[in-house]
């Protein structure tokens, strides 16, 4: 049997094959049954600065409303000393995970401000994650700010996370950066042990009918694959951290190929979302008979087998094919007929 022993972020894992944050892994019990499908490691569902800030105005509503109205008592509900307002049941669901689990898990944290991404970031290595997803997403609505002031920005924040943990940190980014490569060795610089490509975020759509803004879950298939799968082919061998696939797996077709350019582990969502949690394991037996079928005896042996290193230049490899895509391609059968499709 093929070696799928995979390392990620300095986690020793049985495969390279992890669960993304999702409603999946925002229960106990979700988290399990992904082990028992044999998921290498879980993503917990991300910790969002605003929902917390939100639970904690509610909550402070609720049991402060009424305070000092009575001489008697200043309060109605007693303090709880250990009890974190909105955090607390997250941090709860990863001590109990990690108390539970055999398999890594990593906290995922999206933050807006200093404190938030510092705070939550130390409190979720101290409920005893393994590892740390910063979700970095600031979406410049504010046409004042230019894309330098999004990297510095998101620099700081990893800087100033690392300071404070001594878990290893990774970021799932957005794939929007006029120069990722550069961006990606920025974040190296910077502390960060590796990054996720890439995140996947609201769609927004209009509805004609209504005349109301409508949206989609981000789910993603195999169509979007190909833009992680060319920056990670990319950063394979010119960075020293780790390199995890996040967009674009429905089945163990998308592994394989995430593997052959470089990437050192895939952590997939929507097909687990889409099928089951039960898809793991289908993903890693598909995993395993490719390997050997294909007379490979470990997942090292194929690991940026087929990464930008095989094709240089790569600038000049990319370029090409974009320039031939359409040049070489043939319209259907029924088109090459008509004027539209003899037009070449």
């Amino acid at each position: 049997m093929a070696d799928l022993g995979s390392r990620y972020l300095g986690l020793e894992l049985a495969h390279p094959i992890i669960a993304s944050a999702s409603p999946l892994t925002a229960s106990l019990d979700g988290m399990r049954r992904l082990e028992d499908a044999r998921a290498a490691a879980v993503v917990v569902a991300s910790l969002y600065e605003e929902q917390i800030r939100g639970d904690d105005a509610v909550y402070a509503t609720l049991t402060e409303n009424s305070a000092n109205l009575s001489p008697e008592a200043g309060s109605y509900f007693p303090e709880l000393p250990d009890y974190w307002y909105g955090v607390s049941g997250h941090l709860d669901t990863i001590r109990r995970a990690v108390e539970s689990l055999e398999i890594p898990v990593i906290a995922s944290l999206n933050g807006v401000s200093d404190t938030g991404w510092l705070d939550f970031a130390v409190q979720l290595e101290q409920a005893g994650a393994a590892a740390l997803e910063l979700n970095l997403y600031i979406l410049p609505t504010d046409f004042a700010v230019s894309g330098s002031d999004i990297e510095t920005r998101y620099l700081d924040i990893v800087r100033h996370v690392k300071s404070e943990v001594r878990i290893p940190v990774c970021v799932k980014l957005p794939p929007y950066f006029t120069a990722l490569g550069n961006f990606v060795r920025q974040l190296e610089s910077a502390g960060a042990n590796g990054v996720v490509l890439f995140n996947q975020f609201f769609r927004p759509d209009l509805d004609i009918e209504t005349l109301t803004i409508t949206g989609e879950p981000a789910l993603s298939g195999p169509a979007d694959m190909h833009l992680p799968l060319t920056w990670i082919g990319l950063l394979s061998r010119s960075v020293n951290m780790s390199l995890a696939a996040g967009t674009g797996v429905d089945s163990y077709v998308e592994v394989v190929k995430f593997l052959l350019a470089g990437a050192d582990i895939v952590a997939t969502a929507s097909t687990l979302l889409r099928h089951g949690p039960e898809q793991m394991t289908a993903l890693v037996v598909g995993l395993e008979r490719w390997l050997e079928e294909n007379g490979f005896a470990s997942v090292n042996e194929i690991r940026g087998r087929l990464d930008a290193t095989h094709f240089k230049p790569a600038d000049t490899f990319l370029r090409t094919q974009y320039r031939s895509t359409l040049a070489d391609y043939l319209p259907p059968r029924s088109l090459q007929s008509s004027p539209l499709g003899a037009v070449r």
